[in-house]
């Protein structure tokens, strides 16, 4: 899994490039990265809705601090997607918070 900083996403993310943040409706409501596409990864309907994405755009995803997002990179890797990436600290590192990455 690609995985990239929350500060370099400016200078990576291009023009039809796809952000997720895979977070549950509540976090959201707390504020999202501007243009991105809400996919709960909870939700029970998740894998169904990857499976309708295009696999020859970039993703790139986001959760709270980089965990459930860095599974839905795997989760959507096996299901044939071959340009995913994480963001690394997630909403936590977008908001300027520390974050401790393993």
């Amino acid at each position: 899994m690609n995985r990239i900083d929350i500060n370099d996403l400016d200078q990576n993310i291009n023009e039809g490039d796809v952000l997720i943040d895979v977070r549950s409706q509540e976090e959201a409501m707390e504020g999202m990265i501007e243009d991105a596409l809400l996919m709960d990864i909870y939700d029970p309907e998740f894998g169904s809705k990857v499976s309708e994405l295009d696999r020859s755009k970039n993703y790139f995803l986001y959760c709270r601090s980089g965990g459930r997002s860095g599974m839905a990179c795997q989760l959507m890797e096996s299901m044939g997607f071959n340009k995913v990436t994480n963001l690394e600290g997630g909403m936590m590192a977008w908001n300027g918070e520390i974050v401790q990455t393993w």
